[in-house]
């Protein structure tokens, strides 16, 4: 590309002698028939040259234009108030957190029997490093650490945050610790004695992404609450707008269920629940929403933050299944509908710059419905950290 750049110059040099001359030699003398034919010919060579010039010039003013404007796309990224939002001022940053999380999922059937299943609460730590817009962490449930294989419950987050747009990468796979919380399968039927039960044949993984938008992003900061990569210094709030992608596995052992039920609550009662239209082995769903909410950060004394946001999604459902029993066709487990999805989050921080460190829970709802079957998944986290910043960057040393 240089190369060729240097020859269009020197020929663009030589062809513009060439029509100098040529104009100089005209208003000279254009008599000699030979000469004149030199003169018409570099008149040529001079037009054609002018014209590949201005189209040249038209196709660097054009790509000029594309550069200028990728430029101040890319730089929009973090473009804030400053009296509102502190920006970041250090390039590096670690953190140690402990996460305690909870998840339920509730199997509803056409018949109205219904099984609520939920593990206890896990409390996980781990260490967390970030870099500007990226934030990495890994955590490990300290009550387990020995436990492998399905009984070891796992959590990876990767996070791309800035002032005006958050990409949430994360995998979440639990064990097989479930209790059977609360049992709904008929009027006059006591089920105390089954909940609370352990059970372990209930096993599930969540995969996905979040991608979101903050309207408000010169004066809001979202980033400050859950990620502390900058400060809010003067309240504000912004409506966000979202997708987001996730794919949901439920493997479900209904011979081990049905081994509870008859030696808890009697042989009729097992059979009454094995004709249940609830059957299934294995369902995997994806989950693709478009998402609208609010959120807000108060700042109600100096360094101090309290945060909160809601967003509801509408999500258009992808259910492939596995049923056990033979009268189901594939097509039962294989719907496409629409339903309500839901985030909250909620967080009180501590920022200096330097040093901070909070609190914060954020939930997740998901729900997917057909006639004869349907699910409930709620799950969430609530965060301690602690952390500190490194590395000052040149503009603020």
């Amino acid at each position: 590309m240089r190369i060729a750049r240097y020859l269009y110059t020197l020929m663009f040099l030589v062809v513009s002698q060439a029509c100098g001359a040529s104009v100089y030699a005209d208003s000279v003398s254009c008599h000699d028939s030979t000469h004149a034919e030199k003169l018409l010919a570099n008149d040529a060579i001079c037009t054609d040259i002018e014209w590949m010039r201005r189209d040249t010039l038209k196709k660097e003013s054009f790509l000029g234009k594309v550069g200028k404007g990728l430029y101040r796309f890319i730089n929009e990224f973090n473009n804030i108030d400053t009296s509102y939002i502190e920006p970041q001022k250090y390039n590096f940053t670690v953190m140690l957190q402990n996460v305690t999380t909870y998840e339920m999922y509730k199997l509803n059937a056409e018949d109205g029997h219904s099984f609520t299943f939920a593990p206890d609460a896990m409390a996980k730590i781990g260490p967390y490093v970030g870099w500007r817009w990226v934030f990495l962490g890994y955590t490990v449930d300290i009550q387990h650490m020995s436990s492998s294989g399905d009984d070891l419950r796992k959590e990876y987050d990767i996070s791309l945050y800035s002032s005006m747009i958050g990409v949430d990468f994360y995998y979440r796979e639990t064990g097989s610790n479930y209790k059977l919380r609360s049992v709904s399968i008929g009027n006059g039927i006591d089920t105390s004695p089954i909940e609370d039960m352990g059970f372990g044949g209930l096993k599930s993984s969540i995969k996905g992404l979040n991608l979101y938008y903050i309207l408000n992003h010169r004066r809001f900061s979202y980033p400050a609450a859950f990620s502390q990569s900058t400060v809010q210094r003067k309240s504000a709030g912004s409506p966000l707008i979202g997708i987001g992608y996730t794919v949901h596995k439920l493997s479900f052992d209904w011979e081990e269920l049905n081994g509870i039920l008859q030696d808890k609550l009697g042989k009729d009662v097992a059979e009454a629940v094995a004709d249940s239209s609830l059957l299934f082995g294995t369902v995997k769903y994806s989950d693709f929403s478009v998402s609208a909410g609010y959120a807000y950060n108060w700042v109600f004394a100096r360094n101090w933050l309290l945060a909160g946001s809601m967003s509801l999604g509408l999500a258009y459902n992808r259910t492939v299944g596995d049923m056990e029993k033979t009268y189901f066709s594939f097509r039962d487990f294989s719907f496409r509908n629409f339903n309500l999805d839901g985030i909250g989050r909620f967080a009180l921080v501590w920022n200096n710059s330097r040093w901070y460190a909070g609190t914060s829970c954020i939930l997740h709802s998901y729900n997917y419905r057909k006639s004869r079957f349907s699910t409930n998944n709620v799950f969430g986290s609530f965060n301690i950290y602690f952390g500190y910043n490194f590395g000052k960057r040149k503009e603020y040393r």
